[in-house]
C-alpha cells in the first residue's frame, strides 16, 4: 500500500504504523503540535478575558487575583498532557472550574480532546457531569455584566458544542481508518490471488510441456536411436525416420510456440498461433504414431466428433496422446487399442490398452 505524502499533516492516531511492519511512533506530528499549541493560546485567551472581567468588577480581594492567576496559568499548562490523560484531566477541569471561571477556557479545550480520544461512555460520563455542575459556577462566581440565567444557557450550549465537534472528529477518524484497513486487506488478497494466479499458470504450462513435448521428443528419441543402432539400414526406411524426425521436431516447436502463448498477456497473441486440439483432430494423432512404428487401432464410436465441446475433446487428446507416448516407452512394439466411446448427455470415455511386452 502506497505511504501518505505527507504524513506531518495528519493526526497522530492517523499517521502511526501507517504501513504494515511501521514502528509505532510515541512523537507528535507537525499537526498536533500546531493544534496543542492553538489550543493553548484559545485557553490562555479566555483565561485573561476572565481574569480582566474580575479584576474591573473591583470586588475581588486581591489575594484570590492571585491565586486565580496561578491556576488559570495552571489550567492552561495541563493542556499539554491531554492527549495522555484526557478523562482524568477533563474531570479535574471539571470540577476546578466551578470556582475558577479562569479554568472555564481549558475545561472546554480537555472536554473536546476526551470526545476525540476516548469512546463514547467515558465522554459521555464527563460531558454529563459537566452539565450537571454547569448551574455551580455562575451562582458561585457570577460575572457581574452577565445575568446567571444567560451564563448558564451560554455554558451548557459551549459544553454541548464542544463534545458534539470532538464526536464528529472522533466517528470521521475512525471511518478513515476503516477504509485505509480495508483498502490494505483488499490489496493482500489481490496480490494473494495475483500468486495464485501465477502458480496455477506455472502448473497449467508444466502439464502441457508434459503431455505434449514428451509426445513429440519420444518420437525422436526412437528415430533418432533407431538410425544410430541401423547404420546399414535401407535407404528408404533412413529417409522414413529423417521424415518423421524432421516432422516431429517442428510439431515440437510449434507445440512449444503454442505453450509459451499461455504467457503472453491478453493482446499479445499471434496472427499464426495454431488453433488447439480436439476430438476431430484425434486421427491425425493415430496416423502420426503409426508413422512413427506403432500398431494403432482405432475404435472410434462417436457420431460427430467436432461435434464434442472444445474442452472436453482437448482433454480426451491429451490422454490419448499420453497413452501413446508410455505404450511407445514402455511396450515398445506392441499394438495399442485406442476405443472412444460416448455422445451427447453421457459424456465421452476414452480407453488406452496394450497386452504386457514380451
Amino acid at each position: 500500500m502506497t505511504r501518505t505524502e505527507y504524513p506531518w499533516l495528519l493526526p497522530s492516531a492517523m499517521a502511526d504504523a501507517e504501513l504494515p511492519g511501521d514502528r509505532a511512533r510515541a512523537r507528535r506530528t507537525v499537526r498536533d503540535w500546531i493544534v496543542d499549541i492553538t489550543a493553548f493560546l484559545i485557553a490562555a485567551a479566555i483565561a485573561l478575558i476572565a481574569l480582566a472581567a474580575i479584576e474591573n468588577d473591583g470586588s475581588t480581594p486581591d489575594a484570590l487575583l492571585v491565586v486565580d492567576s496561578v491556576i488559570g496559568a495552571a489550567a492552561c499548562c495541563a493542556l499539554w498532557v491531554r492527549r495522555r490523560w484526557p478523562v482524568g484531566l477533563a474531570a479535574a477541569l471539571t470540577v476546578l472550574s466551578i470556582v475558577e471561571p479562569v479554568a472555564g477556557g481549558a475545561m472546554m479545550v480537555a472536554l473536546f480532546s476526551l470526545a476525540v480520544h476516548r469512546p463514547f461512555k467515558p465522554a459521555a460520563i464527563v460531558g454529563a457531569g459537566a452539565l450537571i455542575v454547569a448551574p455551580l459556577q455562575p451562582w458561585l462566581r457570577p460575572d457581574p455584566e452577565t445575568g446567571y440565567l444567560t451564563s448558564l444557557i451560554f455554558g451548557v450550549l459551549l459544553i454541548l458544542l464542544v463534545l458534539s465537534w470532538g464526536m464528529v472528529v472522533r466517528s470521521r477518524r475512525q471511518l478513515v481508518l476503516t477504509l485505509r484497513e480495508r483498502a490494505r486487506r483488499a490489496e493482500a488478497e489481490a496480490e494473494l490471488r495475483a500468486q495464485q494466479a501465477q502458480r496455477l499458470a506455472r502448473e497449467a504450462i508444466a502439464r502441457e510441456m508434459h503431455d505434449v513435448l514428451a509426445h513429440r521428443l519420444t518420437l525422436l528419441s526412437v528415430h533418432a536411436g533407431a538410425l544410430e543402432f541401423r547404420p546399414d539400414a535401407p535407404t528408404a526406411e533412413i529417409a522414413r525416420a529423417a521424415g518423421v524426425i524432421r516432422d516431429s521436431a517442428h510439431e515440437a516447436l510449434q507445440d512449444l510456440r503454442e505453450i509459451i502463448g499461455v504467457l503472453r498477456g491478453p493482446g499479445d497473441t499471434g496472427e499464426g498461433e495454431r488453433p488447439q486440439p480436439t476430438l476431430a483432430t484425434l486421427d491425425g494423432l493415430i496416423e502420426e504414431s503409426r508413422r512413427a512404428g506403432m500398431k494403432v487401432a482405432v475404435d472410434q464410436r462417436v457420431a460427430a466428433p467436432e461435434d464434442a465441446p472444445a474442452a472436453t475433446g482437448r482433454t480426451v487428446y491429451r490422454i490419448a496422446q499420453e497413452c501413446l507416448t508410455n505404450a511407445r516407452k514402455h511396450a515398445p512394439g506392441a499394438e495399442v487399442t485406442v476405443t472412444v466411446t460416448g455422445g451427447p448427455g453421457d459424456g465421452l470415455t476414452i480407453e488406452v490398452a496394450n497386452p504386457a511386452p514380451t
